[in-house]
């Protein structure tokens, strides 16, 4: 049985939470302000375009006759619970787990309600240099990437402490 502190993690939902909010207000926005399609230029090289991505990352297997949005439904059920359940194991006093944990959960949520409610998701931050433009994206998926890189950051400081502190045979 699980005691009290175990559960302690779950404030972090918060994070999660959001994520959640900022992404679909975002998305809300620029929804009712943009045309689709067409540039906002904000600065240099940073442009609003509003874009429908039925498929996944830079609109992969977006060209799918409709089963991309129950697979990635899927997928992102089933790594929210397994983030959620890694949440509730990761040690009381960690900072950076619990964190990249809930911002990859929280992106993964905002995306997942486009995909439920709208069969895609809503893109909208475009950046460019010169005559090229990294694929659009939004929060959610800005929240997923800086999640990732928190997770493999925490992952190489912790096996770095680890081997540190080992004693050579």
């Amino acid at each position: 049985m699980r005691s009290d502190s175990q559960f302690a993690n779950l404030r972090w939902l918060i994070v999660a939470l959001l994520v959640v909010a900022l992404d679909q207000f975002s998305k809300l926005q620029v929804t009712h302000r943009l045309e689709f399609g067409v540039p906002k230029p904000v600065f240099g090289g940073f442009n609003l375009t509003l874009m429908h991505n039925p498929g996944a990352a830079f609109s992969l297997f977006a060209t799918g006759d409709g089963w991309q949005r129950w697979l990635f439904t899927g997928i992102a059920l089933v790594v929210s619970l397994w983030l959620l359940r890694m949440l509730v194991l990761a040690p009381a006093g960690a900072r950076w787990l619990p964190t990249s944990l809930m911002l990859v959960m929280g992106g993964a949520i905002g995306n997942l309600w486009d995909r439920l409610a709208l069969g895609y998701v809503i893109d909208f931050i475009q950046v460019c240099y010169a005559n090229w433009c990294f694929p659009t994206f939004n929060i959610a998926d800005s929240a997923i990437t800086v999640g990732a890189v928190m997770l493999v950051l925490e992952t190489f400081l912790d096996s770095a402490s680890h081997s540190a502190g080992a004693r050579p045979d």
